[in-house]
């Protein structure tokens, strides 16, 4: 599944080949992929043909892609949404490439310097889509637009907007397990279960531990190393199991030979050598080991069991 340095090695891939470039023909092969776009696939169609890119920007497993010129469609500011889901895929290909059979749409560019070529969505699962949405101004940096659909999520832990002081607020309101707080995308976007466990496990906390009683210190290790996870991850070009993973060129990321907790169950733990457990968690796992993360009690309250001489 897509988290964000997947979808951040997609967009960084995509913005030389894109920015810039005009859309000169669409192909909707499933109308499925359009379930976000606010209209039928003619209306899709005859939006974006003839539309030119911005650069694409990314949030949480969404990237856009804004229009330089987007009063032809009647729009003050809008852009091309691309939402990656469980297996979505953007492809670049030569003009006469094959498509690809779980190809959902196709988008044909001009570029001024690279010449044309195409963009391929493509998504085995069809939980991805693409839209055109109306951007609209964040609620936290003044001059900044975001596509409507995605104003709801929150920034992710390696945009320089990120307020550290505010996600470790809203962090110790929440009454909640860790994981769950770190997969909600309305307080910290772009980490999903693999990297949740590979930094939970990095800062020894147990993934359910509960976020009241979690100290402002381990708080602040927890996102440091959330941080520290993201980055080796991207430049490593993001983690691969199989071959849903693909970046724009079709190459899968290694950052799954680096894994020391998440898919690890019954190896030895990197730290203590005590063997990764897997625990059924919101539909899916978790892993950690039970030595070294475990669930903190509450502390003492002064003078308890005391009484008076």
């Amino acid at each position: 599944m897509p988290e964000l340095p997947e979808v951040e090695v997609v967009r960084a891939g995509l913005e030389p080949a894109i920015t810039g470039a005009t859309v000169r023909a669409v192909q909707v092969f499933d109308e499925r992929s359009l379930r976000r776009h606010c209209g039928p696939a003619e209306d899709f169609v005859e939006r974006i043909t003839g539309a030119t890119f911005a650069a694409p920007r990314r949030r949480g497993k969404f990237l856009w892609a804004p229009l330089d010129n987007p009063s032809r469609i009647g729009m003050d500011a809008a852009a091309l949404v691309v939402h990656l889901g469980m297996s979505g895929q953007v492809l670049l290909r030569v003009p006469d490439a094959p498509i690809d059979r779980l190809a959902r749409i196709s988008l044909d560019l001009d570029h001024p310097l690279h010449g044309p070529l195409r963009v391929d969505f493509v998504d085995q699962r069809i939980f991805g889509s693409m839209a055109i949405d109306a951007l609209v101004p964040s609620d936290d940096v003044p001059g900044d637009l975001v596509p409507g659909q995605v104003s709801h999520i929150a920034r992710d832990p390696l945009d320089p907007a990120f307020s550290d002081a505010t996600f470790f607020a809203r962090l110790a309101r929440r009454n909640t397990g860790v994981k769950r707080a770190l997969l909600d995308q309305t307080l910290i976007s772009g980490i999903g279960n693999i990297y949740a466990d590979e930094a939970l496990w990095a800062s020894r906390i147990h993934y359910d531990q509960p976020t009241a009683l979690l100290s402002r210190a381990r708080a602040k290790t927890l996102l440091a190393e959330v941080r520290l996870v993201l980055r080796k991850a991207l430049a490593e070009g993001g983690t691969s199991f199989d071959a849903q993973y693909l970046n724009v060129n079709g190459e899968s990321g290694y950052f799954s030979h680096s894994l020391n907790a998440y898919g690890q169950q019954g190896l030895p733990c990197p730290r203590c050598g005590r063997p990764i457990v897997r625990e059924q968690f919101m539909n899916r796992g978790s892993h950690f080991c039970p030595r070294c993360q475990r669930v903190a009690p509450a502390p003492a309250t002064a003078g308890a069991g005391g009484g008076a001489a």
